[in-house]
């Protein structure tokens, strides 16, 4: 395929015969198009279009039953099986807090959504896609033995779309900006830091400052955040896992959040990735991707909360950690001791 030339809908799905063993993501980059393009061209074969509305779409989610629900960026998968619960919908902001499947919605980033029909065998295996306005995957939820399968025909029967056409059109996917040093002191930073009362509060004082979340962490000094040297987040993993520690793990994307909450017991390396497989928690991490983590410590009005934060070449954080705990309580010295105790990256060499 040359740069100005498409991939037809024939093609892509000609591709993908030659190449059944390449995981999707790859099969897009290979063709140079979304992951939405690749499940588009399969309309009227193995694949629905459906109505993406996220809302509509979380007050039905619970007919389902046990599901795995699967959200994921370039560099971490996060999946966890069990049931939509507890569902609050918001125009901006919707959650669900269920027992396994935790979730902050961003319901204005899911655009188009499908349901797909896999043949595993003799098996069918069912599952609800979404996918932003570039085509790039947000949130998918896959059906499993004990789920209501009758249930979901309904809600794909009620969700069809009038067009059921192969081609896919997303809007351009914007290339990730490098940060810009921020126009703000270390002293302002530090003060607004040391006034923070929840971690909640975080994400609006960078707003407030105009400071990108790496730049900041980078710029606030040593007693609030230090630069982990290289493996540290296996490592923690590993350590967590050999303690029996419960811990939360994010990871996001533009259009959703997914955590986990509980400790982790099978942590797995496997070539760049580590991961974890646990019965109800799945994690595939890319450790190649991690360019920069950092341990970082933020007041609030329980006392130090302490987390891990992993991020990218382009300074966008792939995955975060923390130390469970309940509202109102200190957080778990244990974790604190597992942070305090990871390799330092050399000063010599720190940003």
């Amino acid at each position: 395929m040359t740069e100005t030339t498409r991939p037809s809908p024939a093609d892509i799905r000609a591709f993908r015969a030659e190449n059944p063993k390449m995981r999707e993501r790859d099969v897009a980059a290979a063709l140079g198009v979304s992951e939405a393009a690749l499940v588009a061209a399969e309309v009227g074969l193995t694949a629905v279009r459906i109505d993406a509305d996220a809302n509509r779409f979380l007050e039905r989610a619970a007919e389902l039953g046990e599901v795995m629900a699967l959200s994921r960026n370039e560099s971490a998968v996060h999946e966890k099986i069990g049931v939509f619960e507890n569902v609050t919908t918001g125009k901006h902001a919707s959650i669900v807090l269920g027992e396994n499947i935790d979730l902050r919605v961003f319901p204005g980033a899911w655009k188009h959504a499908f349901a797909v029909t896999k043949k595993d065998g003799d098996q069918e295996r069912l599952s609800l896609q979404f996918f932003d306005k570039a085509g790039d995957a947000v949130h998918k939820v896959h059906l499993r033995p004990a789920s209501n399968v009758d249930a979901y025909r309904a809600i794909v029967a009620d969700f069809r779309l009038d067009d059921q056409s192969q081609d896919f059109h997303g809007a351009e996917k914007l290339e990730a900006a490098s940060e810009e040093p921020a126009e703000v002191s270390q002293d302002e930073l530090r003060d607004n830091w040391s006034k923070l009362t929840d971690t909640h509060e975080f994400f609006g004082m960078l707003k407030k400052l105009k400071i990108g979340r790496r730049e900041a962490v980078r710029s606030v000094g040593e007693d609030y955040a230090w630069k982990l040297g290289d493996g540290a987040v296996a490592e923690m993993m590993h350590a967590a896992a050999n303690d029996g520690l419960a811990i939360m793990c994010f990871v996001n994307n533009n259009g959703i959040v997914q955590i986990h909450s509980g400790p982790i017991s099978n942590v797995q390396p496997m070539g760049p990735w580590i991961n974890v497989m646990d019965p109800t928690f799945h994690l595939h991490l890319r450790q190649d991707h991690i360019k920069e983590a950092w341990a970082v410590r933020k007041p609030t009005k329980d006392g130090i909360v302490t987390s891990l934060e992993a991020y990218d070449a382009n300074g966008e954080m792939i995955i975060q950690f923390f130390g469970k705990r309940k509202e109102g309580k200190a957080e778990n010295e244990a974790w604190r001791g597992i942070l305090d105790n990871l390799p330092r990256a050399d000063a010599s060499v720190a940003a």
